[in-house]
Order: structure tokens, then sequence, then C-alpha cells
């Protein structure tokens, strides 16, 4: 039985049971009773919780609370990190990703990733686009103009360097990159997007096209933006999870975090009390 998506979503790591009844719209991503270990350290605490599909999903929380970890779990990023382990369940479109024959390069043409800091390679603003298109073995110039042009059309950047697009992406400003680095991620046409931190680097104006692009990406693709800014949090996104000390304490919609808050301790967070 499906409700509609309006009805809050209450998932937290102290109540997983209660909450993994709760109906709403097909997920995108299901997380169950998911933990990792750095060695012998726990990062993450059992959290449990559902993405929904053409959303924006804010994690907030003070730093060290296991926000960054979290996310990158959703493209296996941590696999990387000396002593990680996890144990638990995540499945995105309902296929488990940790399973031992999945295929990590795969999963990462679904799952793209903008990181804090702009990372342009030192290369042309086209060949920044193109590049995970040649990865992925398309050589047909025609088919890799016309999704680079998309791509930058998507990230808001084409006008402004549609006549350029040899000019090396390192004189870039700052904004300008990191709207690039997003048309890299679009350009392989992933389902989820990413986003640690995007614009902590970035002025003012430059956050504000951001997080209006941000807006704009959620009617064809799932989002999740890590942020230690909670008024950005409140602007851009549908539903926020507040994390502490590797739990998800509170996880609803965004509006019932920020004005009507279910534990105390998001409460004295978002009020500023501590963090």
């Amino acid at each position: 039985m499906e409700v509609s998506i309006e009805k809050d979503i209450i998932m937290t790591s102290e109540n997983t049971e209660k909450n993994e009844s709760v109906n709403v719209q097909k997920a995108k991503i299901s997380v169950k009773n998911t933990k990792v270990w750095y060695g012998d350290f726990e990062a993450i605490k059992g959290i449990s919780m559902e993405i929904q599909p053409n959303s924006v999903t804010a994690f907030i929380g003070p730093s060290g609370c296991g926000k960054s970890t979290f996310l990158r779990l959703f493209n296996r990023m941590n696999d990387y990190v000396d002593g990680f382990s996890m144990e638990g369940k995540i499945k995105i479109d309902g296929a488990n990703i940790y399973k031992k024959k999945v295929h990590v390069e795969e999963l990462r043409k679904e799952v793209g990733m903008v990181f804090q800091k702009p990372n342009p390679f030192p290369k042309s603003i086209y060949e920044n686009v193109a590049y995970g298109l040649k990865i992925q073995g398309i050589t047909d110039k025609k088919v890799i103009d016309v999704r680079v042009e998309k791509a930058l059309k998507q990230a808001d950047l084409w006008e402004e360097v549609k006549n350029d697009l040899k000019k090396s992406a390192l004189a870039l400003s700052g904004g300008q990159q990191q709207r690039l680095c997003i048309a890299r991620t679009l350009a392989v046409e992933p389902s989820i997007i990413l986003m640690d931190e995007p614009t902590s680097a970035l002025d003012p104006i430059s956050t504000a096209k951001i997080e209006d692009l941000i807006f704009g990406l959620k009617e064809k693709y799932t989002i999740i933006i890590v942020t230690h800014n909670m008024q950005q949090a409140s602007r851009i996104s549908d539903y926020t999870a507040f994390f502490y000390l590797g739990e998800l304490v509170e996880y609803n919609k965004t509006k019932s975090i920020f004005t009507k808050p279910e534990k105390k301790r998001t409460e004295n967070y978002i009020t500023g009390r501590f963090g």
C-alpha cells in the first residue's frame, strides 16, 4: 500500500524498528541498519533511512558526526579508506550495492559525486566535460558534442563558456569551476548526485547560483547534499537528516525539522545551542 510522499518521514537510529513500517513512494536509496568502522572506531552506528527519488536531501550536523562518511557509502568511496568496514544493506533501486559481484565503476556511472572544492582537470573546458564519456568508450564526436553542450546547459554554464570551450578549465572562476564539475558529473547521465559541501569554498553569489542549480536539477535527479550551512539546508532541501556522533538523530521533511523537530538534540543544534 502506498501513501502520499507529502506525509512526514521520521527515521532515526534510535527508533529504526518503529519506522521501518512507514510507507512512502518507492525509495531511490534504502539503508537498513548500516554500521561503519575505521579500524576499531565505529563511525556510523546502525542507521536506517529511505531517500526519495527526485528530491534534495540535506545531511546536517557538527563536524565529525559521520555525514560525509555516510554520503560516501552510496558510491563506495569509503572503500579506498584504510581500515574501512561496514555491515548492513544499502540498496539503490532495489539492488544491494555492497554485494561482492557489484561492478563499482558501473555504480559510479549511476551515482555521481561533486566534492567540497572544485577539482577540474588541467584540460580544456570541453575535455573536462567529455572525460567521463570517453572513459565509457564513447568515441563518436557528434554524440560527445551533444552531451557536452547538454551538460553545460544543465549546469547553467553554457552561455558563459560556449565560445571558449578550448580554454583551460583552470582559468575559470571558483564558482564556474564548481559548475563545470557538476556538468562533468551530469554528462555521464547518473540518476543520483552526491554533493559534499559543494559551496563551502565559494562566495555568496556563486553559492546562490549553485543553489538555484540544485533546485532545478531535482526534477531529473536524486540529490543528497552535506552542508554545515543550516540556512542552505532550509532553502534548497525537501528532506533533512540530522547526524550526531555517528547516529541519525532525526530525519524528516525539512520544514518539520526546522519548525517542529521531534528530538531535543535536533532543536538544540538548529537553534545554535551546540555544534
